[in-house]
């Protein structure tokens, strides 16, 4: 089965002054689906070497309703987007998406894991 990867543009969320944040931009993420590693699981790269990873079924969940499990929770935010929040050791991200992105990304993990296999 074929990995896939996706780049998408996020924004960190926090409680700054809302200025602060516009100035600071995007942040670029790795979306990335490896069937043959875990075929249920997404992974999510962050700036940083910062990687997650979250449950196929709970982001989609997340992105109708206000889903979690153990580190990471998603939640719907306005009609076009979403907010990942995870949670370490070390405190919490809040990272603000495109629903559309996360939606395009999750079709081709679908398409990807119906691939035949090849060989």
């Amino acid at each position: 089965m074929s990995v896939v990867e996706q780049y998408a543009r996020a924004h960190i969320v926090t409680d700054e002054d809302v200025q602060v944040q516009e100035d600071r931009g995007a942040i670029p993420v790795i979306l990335r689906y490896d069937p043959d590693r875990d075929p249920r699981a997404v992974r999510f790269g962050l700036p940083g070497a910062h990687e997650w990873t979250c449950d196929r079924a709970l982001l989609e969940q997340g992105l109708r309703a206000p889903a979690g499990s153990g580190e990471i929770r998603v939640w719907p935010c306005g009609r076009v987007q979403a907010v990942v929040e995870f949670h370490s050791d070390h405190g919490v991200s809040v990272v603000q998406f495109e629903t559309k992105s996360l939606l395009r990304f999750l079709r081709r993990t679908y398409m990807a894991a119906a691939e035949p296999v090849r060989g």
